[in-house]
Order: C-alpha cells, then structure tokens, then sequence
C-alpha cells in the first residue's frame, strides 16, 4: 500500500558527492509515522544497511562503513527521504534501496521494512 520510487543515482567519481531520493506515495498521510531505511546491495555481497532515520527524523543510525561520509534525512510534508552521500569510494558501488519499516524507531533488521523501492544504481568510478 506503500509505493516507494527511488531517483538521484548515477555515475560519480570518488570523492564525489550525491543524493538519492525516494517518495512514497498511496498511505502517503501515515507513511510518515514510520521509520525509513536504505539499504544497498554490491555485486557477490550480501544487501546491507546504510542508513535508517526515525520517523520524526530526530533518530539515525548509520553502519560503519559509511558513518561519517552518509547522511540520512526526511521531509514528512513531502512524504520524502534522501540520501546524502559524501566522499564516495568505488566500494560504494551499488544498487541502493529504499524501504519503509514496520516500526517507527530506527530498524537495523531488513526483515523489519515492509515496503520496498525499485532501486537506483550509484557507480563510483577511481
């Protein structure tokens, strides 16, 4: 009941910088209540999480691998959540996805996210 549409991927080098987006739409008045995640899934890798925010947006966690370099928001009103990546390395080439949660707490579990996007492609070229 939630549709969930990635945009922003593409091709950047490394150091560079992009945002990703995604807009949820149908439910789109108690979509926001929920916390948000993206996740990310490389060539022969596991998917693995990258950022999760709650649903005020007062609460992100952020894995290791990208803490520091990532950053994780929302606009409620625009039923939107971005991505921003920063200092970007060629291991961060991936499909990226977004994914709503069942909780409205920050989710770390990808079983816990009910509602999934289509993913968009990050290549970060050395």
């Amino acid at each position: 009941q939630v549709q969930l549409v990635e945009s922003g991927g593409g091709l950047v080098q490394a150091g560079g910088s992009l945002r990703l987006s995604c807009t949820a739409s149908g439910r789109t008045s108690t979509s926001g209540y929920y916390a948000m995640g993206w996740f990310r899934r490389a060539p022969g890798k596991e998917r693995e999480l990258v950022a999760t925010v709650s649903w005020s947006g007062g609460t992100t966690y952020y894995p290791t691998s990208v803490r520091g370099r990532f950053t994780i928001s929302r606009d409620n009103a625009e039923n939107t959540v971005y991505l921003r990546m920063n200092s970007l390395k060629p291991e961060d080439t991936a499909v990226y996805y977004c994914a709503a949660s069942r909780y409205t707490g920050t989710t770390v579990d990808a079983s816990d996210y009910v509602s999934w996007g289509q993913g968009t492609q990050v290549t970060v070229s050395s």
